[in-house]
């Protein structure tokens, strides 16, 4: 992927440098609920698994759940201070990710206003290890990047791109760059799912989901949404500047989605299948819905809420 003249967006709160951001500032981490009604813990890790790879705050995934079963919620914390120096990064994995969220509010903008509405960028929170999330409690690196819609900011441990490449084979060499474009811009695609009330609607649907796997599927339809509009970004920004993409990219970025796909993560972790648990769809179902995306580059071809088969 080249990158080199992408406009570089300044919202970026960058607190790799932050010692005191691995305490979280304002709270603590959340607690994992088990009995009483709760999700049991082999639940609670597969989530977690499952959650690491690409997705919306796992605690919106472990709360959704838990609402369906009758359990407790996680609780969320108020972000009481701001923390990291604000702007585009100098250092070069700073400088890309602001690259590419600079090229992705550009082309949703363009997007939402042929649409006659008005497209306001996510903020992207870079960290290591843990920091505080606000509203969405702790973010810590082991839950893999993940959207908090109440404070619409991605947050982001750098390291999980070296996760990607060495633990998930989902790309090697220069084509994880372009990974990391793809995982971006899928945290992206949840705020366009937000902004478009997507989200809000598809939450309260969970809350009166009358089973787990009822809200699993909703989840999985949002997460597949996602993925189709990391290749509706793909495609616009491949006709604003021909050439950005290099060989093998693409392929990167299907693999990557193969890697992190339910039944694939689930395979490795427990040596079983459960499709009731997916919340993000099949490596197959990642791989289809992000290439409908790419090749049509048009929102309505993200509709994975009345497609006839995912």
């Amino acid at each position: 992927m080249r990158y080199d003249d992408f406009r570089r967006s300044d919202d970026i709160e960058d607190r790799r440098g932050d010692d005191s951001s691995g305490m979280g500032g304002g709270g603590g981490g959340f607690s994992l609920p088990m009995g009483g009604g709760g999700l049991g813990i082999g639940t609670i890790i597969v989530l977690g698994l499952i959650s690491y790879a690409l997705g919306i705050d796992p605690r919106v995934l472990i709360g959704g759940a838990e609402i369906a079963t009758g359990g407790r919620q996680a609780p969320t914390y108020q972000s009481d201070r701001s923390s990291g120096r604000t702007g585009a990064p100098t250092d070069e994995m700073g400088s890309m990710i602001s690259g590419i969220l600079g090229e992705i509010d550009d082309r949703w903008t363009e997007m939402f206003q042929a649409r006659g509405q008005t497209y306001t960028g996510p903020k992207i929170v870079l960290f290591r290890n843990a920091t505080n999330g606000g509203r969405c409690g702790m973010a810590q690196a082991a839950m893999g990047p993940f959207y908090c819609p109440p404070e619409r900011k991605i947050f982001l441990d750098t390291g999980f791109f070296r996760e990607v490449e060495t633990r998930f084979h989902g790309c090697s060499g220069s084509a994880c760059k372009f990974t990391a474009a793809y995982i971006i811009a899928h945290e992206a695609g949840h705020h366009v799912q937000n902004l478009l009330g997507i989200l809000p609607r598809v939450t309260q649907l969970q809350q009166q989901a009358g089973s787990k796997a009822d809200a699993n599927a909703l989840q999985v339809k949002i997460e597949l949404q996602a993925d189709c509009l990391s290749g509706v970004w793909v495609n616009r920004e491949e006709k604003k500047r021909p050439g950005f993409l290099e060989p093998g990219d693409i392929n990167a970025a299907l693999t990557t989605a193969a890697a992190i796909g339910d039944d694939t993560l689930q395979r490795e972790t427990t040596g079983r299948v459960v499709p009731d648990s997916f919340t993000h769809g099949t490596s197959a179902q990642r791989e289809r819905w992000f290439m409908n995306g790419y090749q049509k580059g048009t929102v309505e071809a993200c509709n994975t809420f009345g497609a006839g088969s995912l």
